[in-house]
């Protein structure tokens, strides 16, 4: 199921808790750019994917590519 998020509004995965302060924020800006920052820094710098970027990274993290071993909690 895809969701159609507007433009230009900042939103984080329905995944993290309603009061949860440490989540990745995320905006689609147009034009294939998409921002993501730290949701503890709304303030602060953005990281600028472009739409084969952003791509590759949520194939990535589909698969499990991502995922924190073990080892490393």
């Amino acid at each position: 199921m895809t969701v159609q998020r507007p433009l230009n509004k900042w939103f984080k995965s329905t995944q993290s808790g309603p009061n949860c302060d440490n989540s990745v924020l995320v905006r689609f800006r147009g034009g294939g750019v998409v921002e993501t920052k730290d949701s503890k820094d709304p303030n602060g710098p953005a990281h600028v994917w472009d739409a084969e970027e952003w791509d590759a990274f949520v194939a990535g993290a589909r698969a499990g590519e991502f995922d924190m071993p073990e080892h490393a909690r």
